[in-house]
């Protein structure tokens, strides 16, 4: 059966298709998929897979090989976005209004349960057996930390994720060796002044002299407080200061992002933005709250695993599907999974001009090539036999 492992898979092709529209139809937004878990757990049920219910959402499934061997985890996330969809006269467009699967994740859970069928057929052939997540929460980073609480890590000895990717052809796939998603924080700032008249400045403190200043400066902890071989990323996204046009403000609040690959960089970044937060603040008589929350950990692929990746890639859909791996800025929680577990994590392309499908993630045109669903599917089989199985 592990010879025919293609022929299964194009077996269940034109339901793949099907389960990834019904999911993408009834997007759930972040700890609130209790229907796409429902959904998940009698699909499992079906199939004699042994699960679990996460808390509050998710399914934590495990396939029994026939053989005793090695635990390899294959991990889908569920949630959707608070973002509307705008592919209008799309047959299969989102029924939740404000709500849709902007970023792919109704075709990662259409891809794995696709994988669990067909392991399910030859696992008497499998020397191991194969955790499968079905993950909530991935858009607040709050998913894999809960799932891993739940046991979804218990003796296992691998762990591997699928993303879809826009920005790569439909038919490719890329996993880079290393650091590829950096670990990402949030920033959040307030800085007290001393508000009054617009037109008397010498008796105010300006909130928004201050909340400027310190947007303008802190792009120097990049340029001249940091190892530039290690690169980060500080970016304020938002910005809330002053009431009226004659009066000066007397606070701002600021939210931002850090990204980086590197602990060390990290450290530093997080320290430098609360000494320039403070001291800029204390220039102008002002004073600072800085509250810095670290968010996901890097995604660092473990070079055997990515190989394995890539050699799957290769001997299954030829070698034009090796994409090429770069890193990205971009973070995902899968990082929790890697902390002490080796494994890895690919990009499976969807980008297809003709069928519309290079929109960016969290965009409410986003939308797939569905072709990139069976080598999703089949990626994921493959990993888990190749990793158990050699």
């Amino acid at each position: 059966m592990l010879k025919n492992l293609s022929q299964l898979f194009q077996a269940e092709a034109e339901n793949l298709v099907k389960v990834r529209r019904q999911l993408h139809q009834q997007p759930e937004l972040s700890m609130e998929e209790f229907e796409t878990t429902k959904f998940v757990a009698k699909e499992l049920a079906a199939l004699g897979i042994e699960y679990k219910l996460g808390e509050p959402t998710g399914v934590i499934g495990t396939i029994y090989g026939g053989q005793p061997g090695k635990t390899v985890l294959l991990r889908a996330d569920m949630d959707a976005l608070p973002v509307p969809e705008l592919n209008e006269g799309l047959s299969y467009k989102s029924q939740q209004a404000g709500k849709s699967h902007a970023c792919g994740h109704d075709a990662h859970t259409a891809m794995l349960l696709t994988a669990a069928k067909v392991l399910v057929e030859v696992k008497e052939e499998l020397k191991g057996n194969v955790r499968l997540v079905f993950q909530p929460a991935e858009e607040v980073a709050k998913g894999a930390k809960a799932m891993i609480e739940q046991g979804a890590l218990a003796d296992v000895d691998n762990v591997f994720g699928i993303h879809i990717w826009s920005s790569v052809p439909v038919g490719q796939v890329s996993c880079y060796p290393g650091p590829a998603f950096a670990a990402a924080d949030i920033i959040k700032i307030n800085f007290e002044g001393i508000g009054g008249h617009a037109a008397m400045p010498e008796q105010t403190v300006d909130a928004a002299i201050i909340a400027s200043q310190f947007v303008s400066n802190v792009q120097a902890i990049v340029s001249r407080e940091i190892d530039p071989l290690h690169p980060a990323v500080v970016t304020i996204g938002r910005m809330d200061v002053g009431q009226r046009f004659n009066v000066i403000a007397q606070d701002a609040y600021l939210e931002g992002t850090v990204r980086n690959f590197n602990e060390g960089t990290r450290g530093i970044v997080e320290e430098k933005i609360t000494h320039y937060a403070e001291n800029i603040a204390a220039l102008y008589g002002g004073t600072a709250k800085v509250v810095y929350e670290r968010m996901t950990e890097v995604v660092d692929n473990d070079p055997a695993s990515a190989q394995l990746v890539s050699q799957i890639t290769s001997e299954t859909f030829g070698t034009e599907a090796l994409g090429a791996p770069a890193p990205t800025m971009g973070a995902e929680d899968f990082g929790f999974f890697m902390t002490d577990t080796p494994g890895a994590f690919a990009l499976v392309g969807s980008a297809n001009p003709e069928k519309d499908s290079c929109w960016a993630h969290h965009h409410g045109r986003f939308n797939i090539d569905e072709d990139a669903l069976q080598v999703g599917a089949e990626l994921y089989g493959r990993y888990a036999v190749s990793f158990l199985n050699g």
